[in-house]
């Protein structure tokens, strides 16, 4: 571990701009149709009971990373391989993040740039800002945090007042009935982003003040869960549920539909701007769990001499892993299950097997 120490705003600013994440531009609950927005809220009181199971565990090993704890929990050896396994896991999704902000650039404005330039320039910043330290990455997002508000304010309210937003779109609610918002939030939304906040568990040990981890982390996941619901909310009601469901990035097109006097419009940037912080910060986030891991699963006395090496191999993921946007959320499914066991399921046994132990240690 570095010596290092972030503040609770720091940390509040990591995660409330971590869920935020590709979450707000890409298509999200769309299987729910019109009640997408309800599906959301449903998924955040799951995030909630996530938060509950990650805390505990935090709160019994408060100075050891999460590869740590989990090998003190399941061995020496089978702990060290699931470690392991949590590491590639990051690195896979730090490399599924750049790639959808790559093709994000590429069809909306840096059409003739190559992928590899953007992606290439993207990881560089990050390894970077990274190889500065945690206090450096937390002291960013301090500032581009305020940025992201005020972005977001400009983009609701130029899109309100643009006159395209007609809320009868999203009724009748429960038009289908609770099945498909149930299905939708449990486990996908679930998962996608609340469940991927596990990361923070490498984070945790740095932390200034740990008895306000809590309330930090609770707010960030209230606060940007709201956020995610009435995104998807607004942007319904103004593209309609039958183009929300053909659109790759519903909020774009949404934004980029305002034309306020034929003097204010191409507002595309506005969205294209949020997404590039918001996926700097959670790839950022993902490869520093993922060298800090590796170096401690390792036992390597700094993580640096394998933070450029590791960037690289996140470029080779971004570049590799589909050939195109569909592509990419059709090899996104078959990973499904394997963060459904990583998120949920593991972090649930863990938990189980603490509470087990500790109620035989007490008697």
């Amino acid at each position: 571990m570095e010596k290092a120490k972030l503040s609770v705003i720091q940390l509040f600013a990591l995660m409330f701009i971590f869920e935020m994440g590709t979450a707000l531009v890409v298509s999200y609950g769309t299987n729910a149709r019109k009640d997408a927005w309800l599906a959301i809220l449903l998924a955040l009181c799951g995030g909630v009971g996530l938060f509950y199971i990650f805390y505990f565990l935090y709160r019994q090993y408060p100075n050891l990373l999460f590869t740590g704890y989990i090998r003190e929990i399941f061995g020496k050896y089978f702990g060290w391989i699931i470690g392991l396994l949590y590491c590639l896991h990051f690195l896979y999704i730090c490399g599924r993040n750049v790639r959808e902000l790559g093709d994000l650039l590429v069809s909306s404005t840096l059409s003739e740039t190559p992928l590899l330039a953007i992606n290439l320039t993207l990881v560089l910043v990050i390894c970077y800002v990274i190889h500065l330290g945690i206090e450096v990455v937390g002291r960013t997002a301090e500032v581009f945090i305020v940025v992201l508000l005020l972005l977001g304010a400009a983009g609701n309210f130029f899109v309100l007042v643009s006159g395209d937003v007609d809320f009868h779109q999203i009724r009748p609610a429960l038009e289908h009935g609770w099945q498909p918002i149930f299905t939708t939030a449990f486990p996908h939304l679930l998962i996608f982003p609340f469940g991927e906040m596990i990361a923070f568990t490498m984070l945790l040990p740095y932390l200034n003040r740990p008895q306000l981890v809590k309330r930090a982390w609770l707010g960030a996941v209230i606060s940007s869960g709201m956020i995610l619901s009435w995104t998807v909310l607004l942007n319904t009601s103004v593209l309609g549920i039958d183009v929300m469901e053909r659109s790759v990035f519903p909020t774009l097109t949404a934004v980029g539909k305002v034309n306020l006097f034929d003097f204010i419009e191409r507002l595309d940037a506005i969205v294209v701007f949020t997404l590039l912080i918001t996926v700097f910060f959670k790839a950022s986030i993902y490869l520093y769990a993922a060298v800090i891991g590796i170096a401690d699963l390792f036992k390597l006395r700094k993580y640096h001499q394998i933070l450029f090496p590791t960037g690289t191999i996140v470029i080779f993921l971004s570049l590799t892993m589909a050939s195109s946007f569909s592509e990419q959320g059709e090899e996104g499914f078959l990973n499904h299950y394997l963060s459904i066991a990583l998120l949920i399921v593991v972090p649930m046994i863990m938990l189980l097997v603490s509470v087990i132990r500790n109620h035989f240690a007490r008697n």
